[in-house]
């Protein structure tokens, strides 16, 4: 990935605690994968004892995950200490569930010690999605299961095309395509996964609100190498201009990409062999 391509994981970490006073009021993507997620994880079979909720915000999947695994102890983390916030202040005082701030590529847990690995558009916001599945592969329990919504490459193809009539810099994230998330999963020693796509169209009457939605929800520019001065009202026009198209309406396409797959267990070392003739002789 060029450096373009890349994040700021600490600029995404200020977006989002920014955001984590506005963030439920304009969750309404989330809602939409975390209903697509709950549906697709209802026929599977798991007994679980301790949920991960990877990438947790403010914990409205929190709820829904205790319903779905009766019993089980939901642990959420986060990397914004103000979502975490957020979080337990929905909680009851004397029910209060654990929560991690932690960045999901260094997750602060034993080796499989999960049941269940939930995570909810957490990975469009991580360069190397194979980092995060890496640490799901070591904490999850063999035959646990990890369940996670992202976005697809077709996502916002829209606002990236407007941006580019305008300027040369990067204003997108770049989103890894299903078949790339597929192998990463298998590289990570996670077992048979099983993806599927859907489609979201989102409308806007304003440019505004659109913005502004983005905004409340920490969805904004985040590349390492994104343009650091002010966007001119000349330019911004242009875009938004470019934007509607002659439509009349604003509107942006999101590919959502569902996928679950199986904990593999204890990963074994690689066993090498060394023909014995190669060996030199030590002189005397």
């Amino acid at each position: 990935m060029s450096d373009a391509a890349k994040l700021d994981a600490r600029n995404v970490r200020r977006r989002f605690d920014r955001a984590a006073a506005t963030f439920d009021a304009a969750d309404f993507v989330h809602a939409v994968t975390r209903d697509g997620l709950m549906t697709r994880l209802q026929p599977l079979v798991v007994d679980a004892a301790l949920v991960l909720d990877l990438g947790a915000a403010t914990g409205a999947a929190n709820p829904l995950l205790r319903k779905r695994f009766k019993g089980a102890n939901v642990v959420s983390l986060d990397l914004s200490e103000a979502m975490l916030r957020k979080n337990i202040g929905k909680q009851r005082l004397f029910s209060r569930r654990p929560c991690v701030q932690a960045d999901a590529r260094q997750l602060p847990f034993a080796e499989h010690r999960f049941d269940v690995v939930f995570a909810n558009l957490l990975l469009p916001w991580i360069d190397d999605p194979g980092l995060v599945f890496n640490e799901v592969a070591r904490v999850l329990q063999k035959d646990g299961v990890f369940a996670f919504a992202s976005l697809g490459p077709d996502s916002l193809r829209e606002l990236d095309v407007a941006w580019a009539a305008v300027d040369g810099h990067r204003h997108v994230n770049r989103f890894p395509d299903m078949h790339d998330i597929g192998d990463a999963l298998v590289r990570a020693g996670l077992r048979d996964p099983v993806l599927d796509v859907d489609r979201l169209t989102v409308r806007y009457d304003e440019a505004g609100k659109l913005f502004a939605d983005l905004t409340r929800m920490g969805a904004r520019n985040a590349l390492r190498d994104r343009n650091r001065s002010l966007v001119g009202k000349g330019r911004f026009r242009d875009m938004i201009s470019a934007l509607e198209n002659g439509r009349g309406e604003f509107r942006f396409d999101l590919e959502l990409v569902y996928g679950h797959c199986w904990g593999g267990g204890r990963r074994e070392p690689a066993d090498y062999r060394i023909d014995a003739s190669t060996i030199a002789r030590r002189r005397p």
